[in-house]
């Protein structure tokens, strides 16, 4: 295995135009460095797309929803490692440093623990159980910045083209390969979520949904069950 590799990180996204450029720019040490930033946007009506175009190394429009848009970017990604990293979250500073362990490992896919940008207690607990939960199961949500070895997503086929727990399902499958590499210095997710819609209600929304698709509910009709929730 090469001593050095190359990263691509793959970042979907609708309606980002208020925070998109403060998020890239937090990128752009990764790119002076040779890695790859690609930007799939989701069919935005502000100007996310306008904002993105310059602080990224390709920007692509694709259908609507994460899986189908992250295996758009993964189709050009040129990276040996593929990192998904939602709008709305940050890698810290170590983030490839760490990376760095990872290629040199034997695992085929990882993530990072989470922490949620808000200074309430109660997202220090939450982010406690999601990083608990996700070291006892195996299971990495999309918060988390999944990373995989690029033959290691082609031969999965990447993500179900699915509405909603795209993250669970691949992951799913991911697990059977390897357990994943864990890096513990957290990534920051916006805990605007928790704010605005109330972090108890939310807890309670996102548990009783993975219940349901761990009791075989569909995709599809988890989504209409967070959208009537969940107003962005």
């Amino acid at each position: 295995m090469s001593d050095s590799f190359r990263l691509s990180v793959i970042m979907p996204v609708w309606r980002e135009a208020a925070t998109i450029e403060a998020t890239l720019a937090a990128l752009q040490p990764m790119r002076e460095q040779g890695h790859e930033l690609i930007v799939v946007d989701g069919g935005s009506d502000d100007d996310t797309v306008t904002l993105a175009r310059p602080l990224c190394d390709r920007l692509l429009e694709s259908a609507p929803g994460r899986a189908v848009q992250m295996n758009a970017g993964a189709v050009v990604a040129r990276g040996d490692v593929l990192l998904f990293l939602h709008a709305d979250t940050r890698v810290p500073s170590t983030a490839l440093a760490q990376l760095t362990r990872f290629w040199h490992g034997n695992r085929a896919w990882g993530r990072f623990d989470v922490r949620l940008s808000g200074q309430r207690p109660l997202f220090r607990l939450i982010a406690w159980l999601m990083n608990w939960r996700s070291r006892v199961t195996g299971i990495a949500t999309g918060d988390q910045g999944i990373f995989v070895r690029r033959p290691v997503f082609e031969a999965l086929k990447g993500f179900a083209p699915i509405t909603l727990m795209e993250d669970v399902e691949f992951s799913r499958r991911l697990r059977l390969v390897s357990r994943p590499y864990c890096i513990h210095d957290p990534a920051v997710t916006d805990s605007r979520r928790w704010e605005q819609h109330g972090a108890w209600r939310t807890i309670w929304l996102m548990w009783r949904l993975r219940w349901r698709y761990w009791r075989g509910a569909s995709p599809d009709s988890l989504a209409k069950v967070y959208r009537s929730d969940v107003r962005n």
